[in-house]
């Protein structure tokens, strides 16, 4: 799955019969930052996104054929949500580093349980 921004839709005279009637988009694949990654892409809506919507990104073959309902449709890509908000947690550089609390928020530890056996 991607992260994407649509940047365009396109329009196609002649398609394959599963696509008739289907959105097709132009979609740019994005880091987390919000920055461009790599080349923009095409992929067949299920959705209903517009341009500028950051969508979600299916680029399996079977998960994306079977987003848009066509069985064994010949789709590479497929937009599969339109995404709100992206939060991240844990941004400090350090692997395994716990996420850091919201000022003002105190952090609470379970108590461990003792192992029986």
């Amino acid at each position: 799955m991607l992260i994407a921004r649509v940047i365009g839709d396109l329009t196609a005279t002649q398609k394959h019969p599963t696509h008739e009637g289907r959105k097709i988009l132009l979609v740019q694949p994005l880091n987390l930052d919000g920055t461009d990654r790599g080349a923009p892409m095409v992929a067949l809506d299920s959705v209903d996104a517009g341009v500028h919507d950051k969508v979600l990104v299916t680029t399996d073959g079977y998960a994306a054929f079977t987003a848009v309902g066509h069985k064994l449709a010949p789709i590479d890509a497929a937009v599969v949500g339109v995404i709100d908000h992206v939060e991240l947690d844990g941004a400090s550089s350090g692997a395994g580093a716990p996420p850091a609390a919201a000022p003002g928020v105190k952090k609470q530890h379970k108590k461990r349980q003792p192992q029986q056996g």
